[in-house]
């Protein structure tokens, strides 16, 4: 297997004791697919997150890639998150070659792969807009495009259609779900949405809260994705993953303690 989750755990110390984040999470991924995390508020998807970019260390486990143990940030994995976070100061084509230039690649082969990923990403006719420019959709394009252009080999994505508008939101998975069909790049997601996970994912990782567990895993099985998602959205199976994932998170919600795990 490609990405390898091997009895992680990640313990945090409190005043009041050691809070659980994640407790024994074992999965893997294979090159190729596309999977999804999906939990609520205090499942630990962010901090699961950040022990497969390496920005963070587990108590317990481990993760490797290809074998060899992640122990911190690495070119193989691309971030995208949330925000943004464009340099307002540098046009789309500036932003997009950044990371590049700090790894000291030059400027014309830095340049070329800029432009080859805004046109993946749909942007080569704003290589030169500034990111005021841009709407919210097309931000978290060039986020992505940056990623890309690094050529890593995972790309890991931090709940990065959260702060979209319901319009802008659907308008971006149908764009995720192009781009992976035409990269077939390895992708793992973490979100909150239920219906978002179920459209992009191949797979999907259930996860309970205080702490953090794998509580199901699920193979998604849906026609081609390309249809666009009113069409999936309007298909039979779409609506029994979604009713099954909503009743699992909902029954472990009310299985969890109203406090989160603590250990002395």
């Amino acid at each position: 297997m490609f990405l390898q989750v091997r009895q992680l755990s990640k313990h945090f110390p409190t005043k009041r004791g050691t809070l659980v984040a994640l407790e024994d999470i074992n999965f893997s991924v294979a090159a190729g697919e596309f999977v999804c995390a999906v939990g609520a508020s205090g499942s630990g998807k962010s901090t699961l997150l950040r022990q497969i970019a390496g920005l963070d260390q587990p108590t317990c486990g481990g993760v490797w890639i290809d074998g060899q143990r992640v122990t911190g940030p690495g070119a193989d994995r691309g971030i995208v998150f949330q925000h943004y976070s464009l340099y307002p100061w540098m046009t789309v084509q500036e932003n997009v070659e950044f990371g590049l230039k700090l790894h000291g690649i030059p400027p014309r082969v830095r340049r070329e792969q800029a432009q080859y990923y805004l046109e993946v990403v749909g942007l080569t006719a704003f290589a030169q807009a500034l990111p005021r420019q841009l709407s919210g959709g097309m931000k978290q394009r060039v986020a992505i495009a940056r990623a890309l252009a690094a050529e890593p080999r995972i790309l890991l994505l931090d709940e990065p259609f959260g702060a979209l508008d319901l319009h802008t939101r659907e308008t971006m998975h149908e764009f995720m779900v192009q781009l992976w069909q035409r990269t077939r790049l390895t992708v793992f997601m973490i979100t909150h949405d239920v219906e978002e996970a179920v459209f992009l994912a191949n797979r999907i990782l259930a996860l309970s809260a205080h702490p953090g567990r794998i509580c199901r895993e699920m193979q998604v099985e849906l026609p081609d994705r390309s249809l666009g998602v009113m069409a999936i959205k309007r298909h039979p199976a779409f609506h029994d993953y979604r009713d099954e994932l909503v009743r699992l998170l909902r029954q472990q919600g009310r299985a969890d303690a109203p406090t989160p795990a603590l250990v002395a």
